[in-house]
């Protein structure tokens, strides 16, 4: 894992790296959030108000606070994909991981989470596994990503 320090020397210290530096850095953890300390340590770091940090970090889905499973696990459910079905995509989900909407598995492997546009609209239903978009899904081609990321071969 990388230190934050080490991601915040790559940077200038100006306010517009913010977003770079978040998304970086919360990438690079394996619990996928951004803690107090972290924008304690951005804030002083860039000299923004802690409150900058937190409001960008609430504004953007893809930033947390809150710590998330290893695989973060993005349904869309914009038009196109709901359209298409991509309710029985986190209907399936949601039976085999045993979690709703922004919760995390007891082995904090996966958090599921619904989201807009994955700009995958001609390919719906999509999801995002971390940065990996997957589309064109089934509620079999689910279960199968899933199976093959708790290592099970099924």
């Amino acid at each position: 894992m990388i230190l934050l320090n080490e991601i915040l020397s790559k940077y200038p210290k100006e306010q517009e790296y913010l977003i770079e530096i978040l998304l970086e850095y919360q990438t690079s953890k394996k619990n996928h959030y951004i803690s107090s300390e972290d924008v304690a340590s951005i804030s002083k770091y860039l000299g923004v108000p802690e409150s900058q940090v937190c409001s960008v970090i609430s504004f953007y889905s893809l930033l947390s606070m809150k710590p998330k499973g290893k695989y973060v696990i993005q349904v869309c459910h914009d038009v196109p994909c709901f359209v298409n079905d991509s309710t029985s995509i986190y209907d399936k989900l949601v039976e085999i991981l045993e979690i709703n909407d922004g919760e995390t598995t007891k082995d904090n492997l996966f958090t599921l989470e619904i989201t807009e546009c994955l700009g995958r609209c001609n390919e719906a239903p999509a999801m995002r596994v971390n940065n990996l978009v997957y589309v064109s899904l089934t509620p079999a081609k689910v279960e199968k990503i899933i199976n093959d990321l708790r290592g099970e071969k099924k």
